[in-house]
Order: C-alpha cells, then structure tokens, then sequence
C-alpha cells in the first residue's frame, strides 16, 4: 500500500456537489477495491476477494449493520469513481494524503506500514540518491511513493508500474535495478515468494512525510455522517478484539501503527 496518488485535476473535477449522505438514504453500501495488491487485496483461486482491506470492509459493514458488496475498480480511477458514485466508500490501501483530502475525505488510520528498497541480494548495501544514481528505479505509479522517489532521487530513471506486483515482475525481470515499495507488500507477496528468491530489502525503513498519516477509508465529502459512522467502527472493532484477530491472520506484527 501506504499506497498512491492521483493526478488532483481529474480527482477536483469528479468531486462534484451532492446533498444527502448516502447512509441516511440507505443500509446498502457499495465499496470499492483493487484486487491486485496481496495481502491487502487479492482475488483467490476460487474467485472471491480476499485479504485485509477485504476483511476489514466486512467488519467495518458489520458493525453498521449495513448490506455491503464489492466493486472492483482500476487503482488509477478509484477516486473519480467514488465521486461519480460508482461505490460510497473506498477501502483499498488509499493513504491518507493532503493532496487526496482535497477531493475527498478519510476516516481513521486502519493500518500504518513503513516502505522498502528491494534489489538483488548483495547488488547495493544502501539506497541513498548517491548510490542510486543513473540506476533504474521501478515503484508504483500515483503514488506518494512514486512521488517520494521522483523528488528524491533525481539523478536516478523512475520506471513506474500500474500496480503493485507490477513493481516486483519487472524487478525480477532485470528491467529496473531496484524497487520501492510497501515493506510488507514486497515480503509477504515477493520476498517469500520463490519469483522473491536472491532479492532483500536495502537500508532502512522509510516512512513517507506525504501531509496525512497510515491509511484510510476514502469516502465521499458531502457523506460526513458515514465519515463519523465509518471512525465508529473502526474504534468499535479495535476494543472488541476483531481486529486483531484479522490482523494476526496476515502478519506476525502490528499493523495498526497506534
């Protein structure tokens, strides 16, 4: 994930100005995801969403005693499609940005995880701007990420993929040096993986100063109750141990970044 930023031109245009809150007007909730970023997201063998984000929708549905389902978007249309009402919410790894809050808003956190280096094992021993320069860097496209990289290593080729395992393939492939991702994205869906074998993690971990703070459900501005609904829930499902119990089902850490 904490995952990704949208050009702010197509998000402003999209927001639009609506009246009632969606959750006044019914118990049926449309929720947007990826399925394409395990083990936050992912399409199972049989068909069905699985993974974190999945997860917690259910529970954040259940405790609003609401009908939800799922609707599958594009990670480079998520927040469009949200203000054109193709779903009410988003939850799909979206970090929380200043640049995203200006065309919609965000609940709580639900999770926090810091980023990665990922490269060849022995291949670099730092990832500093310096040791990166003229190396080909691959990272998620629309994404504070990408941005931090872009910014950062300017002396270095920025390849962007469409999404995140994306960023791991063409590593693996020997089309870029070295990738930059989310830590736990590259070791659960990469790293222990065998596609993951002779790669590491290089240096520390970063954490992005990108204006906002871990990740967040997205929802639309005029939705302020189901905003406040949402921060409910959330809470709601941290003190009666569900998440935890969700969370212990993919990672072996705290996830929750509190």
């Amino acid at each position: 994930m904490i995952r990704r930023t949208v050009l702010l031109a197509a998000l402003v245009g999209a927001a639009g100005i609506a009246s009632s809150s969606v959750f006044a007007q019914s118990t049926k909730l449309r929720i947007g995801v990826e399925g394409s970023y395990p083990p936050f997201s992912q399409i199972s063998p049989d068909g069905k969403l699985t993974g974190f984000d999945i997860d917690i929708a259910n529970a954040v549905c259940a405790e609003l005693k609401a009908e939800c389902t799922f609707v599958q978007q594009e990670w480079d249309g998520m927040i469009p499609a949200l203000n054109a009402k193709k779903f009410d919410m988003i939850v799909a790894s979206m970090s929380i940005t200043e640049e995203r809050k200006k065309a919609v808003d965000f609940s709580d956190p639900y999770y926090d995880v810091a980023s990665r280096f990922v490269a060849k094992t022995g291949a670099f021993t730092e990832a500093t701007p310096a040791s990166l320069k003229g190396k080909k860097i691959v990272v998620l496209r629309n994404s504070p990420r990408a941005k931090f990289v872009q910014d950062t290593y300017k002396d270095s080729e920025v390849l962007l993929a469409g999404k995140e395992p994306e960023v791991y393939m063409e590593l693996a492939a020997g089309r870029a040096d070295i990738a930059f991702g989310s830590s736990v994205v590259s070791g659960e869906a990469f790293l222990k993986k065998p596609e993951g074998k002779g790669f590491g993690q290089v240096g520390p971990q970063v954490r992005l100063d990108s204006g906002g703070g871990g990740v967040g459900i997205a929802i639309r501005k005029s939705d302020g109750d189901l905003t406040a609904k949402v921060n409910a829930a959330l809470k709601a499902i941290k003190a009666n141990g569900t998440y935890k119990k969700l969370q212990d089902q993919y990672f072996d850490f705290d996830i929750s970044g509190s």
